[in-house]
Order: C-alpha cells, then structure tokens, then sequence
C-alpha cells in the first residue's frame, strides 16, 4: 500500500490486512465489577463503598468477549475497579485468548482463589503475562490490601513463574511501612525469578494520609 504524505512524497506501508490491523489493537479490560479486598485509595472505596453504595458493573458476557477476542491483539485484564480472577469464566477466557493468538495480560491482587485454580489458569495460557500486586513484604501488603494473603500470593506469584514462559512481574506501591523493605524484595523477586517494578503513587488523602511515604516516592 503506497499514501502520499503532506510533503507530496510517496510512503510505502507494505500490505495491511484486517489480521495485521488488528494484532496492533489493544484492550484494557475490567470484565466484571468484584474484589475482594477494600484497600483504602482505590477508586472502588473513594467513589463508593466510602459513601456506602454498591460498585456498579456487570460481567462481561460470552459474547461479548469473543467479539474482543477476534477484534484485539492484546488484552490487559485490569483491576482498576475489580480482579479480574473474580470473573466466572475467566478460566475460559484466558484458554480463548490462548486458542486465538491474543496477547493476554492479567493484574493481579487478591489471591481470592485457592491455589490449584491459579495452576488450572496458568496451563489455560501459559504464553500471558501476570502482574501481581504485593506491596512490600509479603507478609505486610496487608497494611494497604486490606483481606490481602500477602504470603499466599507470593507462592502463587512463584509457581507461576516456573510454569509460564513468559517471566511474571512483582508490583511494588511504595508506602511509609515499605519503603524501607525495597532492595530486600528486589531480592526476594530475583530469587524467585520475576520482574520486579517499584510504582510511585499520587492517591493521598491529604498530607496526614497515614501511608504516605517519604517525598522521593511520592508523585
């Protein structure tokens, strides 16, 4: 495919073909509306549960998700507003991601599931990505993710990097209880054989916010 630019000179595409436009397509997901922790500056609790109403949403249906599937290269299954593991079909939906060439990459936070589930979801794709969100220690992650089993989803986070062929990722918020923890689960992460990625935040509830770490890991 040839298209004259605004310099009147001829720019050369190569062929694009409705399977090429779409492997270049992505998808953040939130398909259902559920999580099972209540950490304290997640949009879930500062725009609803703080004022006592019910997280709105619905499941993404069957349909619905293999219209996504055929149309996108890749799949991000957020957790701005809820797990993604909390879903029904998810199982279903990583295996079709898998069958369909997509791209699937899954956040990760609350280790609501018993174990020999997340080893059923890492056989139903092992060419994702898992991100897990454990924000210190694993034993403290707690502190902020309230209803977290920090040390259960680290075990997690470590089968799944034996099982998948694609290396998992650690996901550190930086709060005043871990700061000081960093270099050790840097560590902790290389042993084990994750990424490791350390997120500075700006969701602060005024400058007394009892998390709040030092100025150099804020935003």
């Amino acid at each position: 495919m040839t298209k004259v630019n605004g310099a009147g000179n001829a720019v050369e595409y190569g062929e694009i073909t409705y399977e090429k436009f779409c492997n270049k397509r992505s998808l953040n997901l939130d398909g259902n509306h559920r999580c099972s922790l209540l950490c304290p500056n997640c949009p879930r609790q500062t725009k609803y549960t703080d004022f006592g109403m019910k997280v709105p949403g619905i499941d993404i249906s069957e349909e619905n998700f293999d219209k996504c599937v055929k149309f996108f290269g890749h799949i991000n299954f957020e957790g701005q507003y809820s797990d993604p593991v909390h879903h029904p079909k998810f199982l279903d939906m990583l295996k079709k991601c898998y069958d369909n060439k997509v791209f699937a990459t899954i956040q990760h936070a609350s280790a609501a599931k018993p174990f020999n589930w997340y080893m059923k979801a890492f056989k139903a794709n092992p060419n994702a990505k898992w991100r897990f969100s454990i924000d210190g220690l694993p034993k403290d992650s707690h502190k902020y993710r309230i209803n977290q089993d920090g040390e259960k989803l680290f075990r997690i986070m470590k089968k799944c990097a034996k099982m998948m062929k694609i290396k998992p990722l650690w996901q550190y918020i930086v709060f005043n209880y871990n700061e000081n923890d960093i270099e050790t689960c840097k560590v902790m992460a290389r042993n084990i054989g994750v990424d490791f990625y350390v997120v500075k935040s700006s969701r602060w509830n005024g400058s007394q916010d009892p998390l709040m770490p030092s100025k150099k890991w804020r935003l």
